[in-house]
Parts: C-alpha cells; structure tokens; sequence
C-alpha cells in the first residue's frame, strides 16, 4: 500500500471540495472494497476523504410515500429495517444474499453501488486491463471469460457488475442523490447511474469529479411478489454468475432486472411487457443484443431457466 494523507470533513459540501482540491482523491467510509484495492495497488490514492461523520446514516420516509436511504446506512441495517422488509423485500433480499454478516455491518448503502468489478485480470496487475489501466487492452477477451458479461460489451472490457443491491435498486427505480463542491445537488435515476463499458471501461458511473452520493431515494413501494434469486458457484460469500430481481404481479405482468450479466444491472421494460408470456419470451427480447463468448454462453440459457423458476414461484 502506498501513502496517503487523510482528513475527516463534517458537511458533504467540505467533502466534495475536498476531492476537487485535491488530486487522486478518493471518499471512504466502510471500505471493504477500497481498502483492498489499496492493498494490491490497482486503486493509489494520494488522499482518503474520510466522509463516516456526515450525519447520512439515516433511513427517511419521504412525502411521496417512498424512503430516502442515507448513504451512509450500513447494509445490515437497511436489510434489516421493517419498512424496507414489508414494503422494498427484494432490496433486503438481494442485500442478504451479498457478502457475509460481517462485511454488511460495514459495507454502505453509497459504496455498495460504488463497488468495482471483480473480473479476476482487474485484480491482477500483471494483466493488460482497460478498467485499471486504460489503452492497455483487455485479458478477458480471448482468456477465461466464464463469469464475464454476455451484453453491452464492447471491444474494450467484457467485465460485469458484481453488485446485488444495484440490481434490486435497478428494478425498484430508485434514484441517487448527489452533491457537488459549489453545494449544488442533483438526482440520478438509478438506470443512468452505472456506464456501459464503451470504449472508457474505467468510467464506471455518472458522476463527476468530486461529486458525493448522499442517498439513495426509493418510490412509492411496489405491491405484488418480491423474489431475488442468485445462482452462483458455492452457496455463499460468492458472486453471482447471474441473479435475478423481480417484482410480480398476480395478473402476470412485473418487473425483472438481471445481474452477472453486464457492466451495469440489466433491465429491459419492453421485454417486461413479454412477462405473461413466459421466461422464454422475457429472456429472448432481455438478451437479444446479447454478444456472449465460447465459454459463458450457458448464460444465456441460465437467465431463462432461473426467470422461469422465479415465475413460479410467484404462481406458488
């Protein structure tokens, strides 16, 4: 790990200046994934900005009905919030199938959408990778490519997004909060937040220099079934090869968005209007653009028969 200097701002205004004033800056609060990119030097930052004492570890209603998530709330406790459990139950679920116990009672709501890929040539700094080192190439394409995306790939990375709650966030419609260094604040909606990988792989989101999350807002809960189902190699503290986040209704129609897939939770509202039809029918128009390789093409069929087992489940 290389130095760092250090400093523990008290409003998000201070926060965001603070990473403009300073060059290779980097926010922290849990870290459970920065510091380990720290450790094997694919992330160097020159200075850590500090943001655990900005007061935004608190879970609000809002007017509209919805609930203003703080950036700072702990994955154990949005997981574990009655109103979240009654009213959001795909987000506690895809939140419990991430990680383990420990790592939620530190991992943030802000750093959980933050989190970067786990594409096994990122974390090896012996490898060409566009994530980490942009223009060197990509060691995915043409090397072991099983657990890499099968759509809106590019030329360029292959690599998808390891989150769970992203994917829960994604079919929920949730937006993000943000805040700059001149105190202006904007709302992201959680369909804009994450980047296709295009030719910039290493521009992962939305946001810009400097800026902050500050929440996470969700609309007006959704009624119906609420079901996250992950496939994944071993049965826990494992990344999902493809997940699956769906809100059902009892007439057959609902929301679907897909994880494992792609550089960004997957979510198709056209192939959601094919959802009485069957998970044949979702999956064909969901991955139609689909550009797999050799070896995780099985993706594709998995999608289907994991939206199928989903599909009845909400029947049962």
């Amino acid at each position: 790990m290389k130095p760092f200097t250090h400093e523990r701002p008290q409003t998000p205004t201070e926060a965001a200046a603070a990473a403009i004033r300073t060059p290779n800056a980097k926010f922290i609060a849990g870290g459970t994934n920065l510091l380990d990119l720290m450790k094997l030097e694919i992330e160097t930052p020159r200075h850590l900005i500090d943001v655990n004492a900005l007061a935004l570890d608190k879970i609000e209603e809002t007017p509209q009905g919805g609930l203003r998530i703080g950036a700072l709330v702990r994955n154990t406790d949005l997981a574990a919030d009655e109103r979240v459990r009654r009213d959001y139950a795909l987000l506690s679920r895809a939140i419990l199938a991430g990680a383990s116990g420990q790592l939620r009672n530190k991992a943030t709501t802000a750093g959980n959408l933050l989190q970067r890929t786990r594409c096994p040539y990122f974390y090896d700094t012996n490898m060409p990778c566009n994530k980490r080192q942009p223009g060197s190439g990509c060691s995915a394409i043409g090397g072991f490519s099983r657990q890499m995306a099968v759509i809106g790939v590019s030329d360029a990375c292959i690599a998808t997004n390891p989150g769970d709650m992203a994917v829960a966030m994604r079919a929920l419609d949730a937006t993000v909060e943000t805040t700059r260094a001149d105190g202006t604040t904007r709302t992201i909606p959680i369909a804009e937040f994450h980047r296709l990988p295009g030719q910039t792989p290493a521009v992962e989101t939305s946001l810009t220099q400097g800026e902050l999350i500050t929440a996470v807002t969700l609309p007006k809960q959704v009624g119906g079934k609420h079901i996250y189902h992950k496939v994944r190699d071993r049965a826990s503290y494992a990344f999902a090869l493809i997940s699956i986040g769906a809100i059902l209704q009892k007439d057959g129609t609902g929301r679907v968005a897909v994880g494992g897939v792609a550089h960004k939770p997957w979510r198709d509202e056209a192939a959601e209007a094919e959802m009485p039809r069957g998970a044949k029918a979702v999956t064909a128009q969901l991955l139609a653009d689909a550009n797999p390789t050799d070896q995780n093409k099985f993706k594709l069929r998995l999608v289907e028969r994991t939206l199928d087992a989903v599909l009845a489940e909400a029947r049962s």
